[in-house]
């Protein structure tokens, strides 16, 4: 009897545990629609670093927004970043240059507290077309979690698009840091 009692309560337990998760994920699309109802166009540009050709593009599409604050996560080579940008007379206080993130996980979720604290509540999302459908998934869970949409726009490159596992592994670390505060990136064998 007793054994049949602990076996009931572990199963109720499992299934309050993922009732739980399933609502908390269930409020990310809610935070999205309100992110995008708040803000129905973007308030800064996002662009992941790691290609030259994602901030060249970003630095064109700036010039007919002048407006609007660009945040690039992690450039290889951040001076080159910035004179890409005076290049085209894009003025250094709206470029903001992080160099936190070791990965495309971090890439958001190094920032993520900055958007929040300028208000921002939709960006335009720029990375390469071979990386935008994982960078998407983490933009919904980490960005949507934080009630901030989203608007992506790809880069065009030669590169075959990413695997499903890498995919599947970020958005993991994604759930990660939504419910512990750490993104696992000591375990990532490889930066990306």
């Amino acid at each position: 009897m007793r054994r049949k009692f602990h076996c009931l309560i572990k199963k109720y337990w499992i299934l309050a545990t993922l009732g739980f998760v399933l609502a908390l994920l269930l409020i990310i699309p809610l935070n999205l629609t309100l992110a995008r109802i708040k803000a129905p166009q973007p308030q800064a540009f996002f662009t992941l670093g790691g290609e030259p050709a994602r901030e060249q593009f970003t630095a064109e599409l700036a010039q007919w927004y002048p407006s609007l604050e660009i945040w690039v996560s992690s450039p290889p080579v951040p001076e080159k970043t910035r004179k890409t940008f005076q290049a085209l007379n894009i003025p250094n206080t709206q470029l903001h240059i992080d160099t936190h993130a070791v990965d495309t996980v971090t890439n958001f979720t190094s920032l993520v507290s900055d958007f929040e604290k300028r208000q921002i509540q939709h960006l335009y999302l720029i990375t390469s077309d071979f990386h935008m459908p994982r960078a998407k998934a983490i933009a919904t869970l980490v960005l949507g979690s934080q009630g901030i949409a989203f608007t992506p726009l790809s880069v065009p490159s030669d590169r075959p698009k990413e695997t499903i596992l890498h995919i599947v592994r970020d958005i993991a670390r994604s759930l990660l840091w939504i419910f512990t505060g750490r993104t696992g990136a000591s375990f990532n064998p490889t930066v990306d």
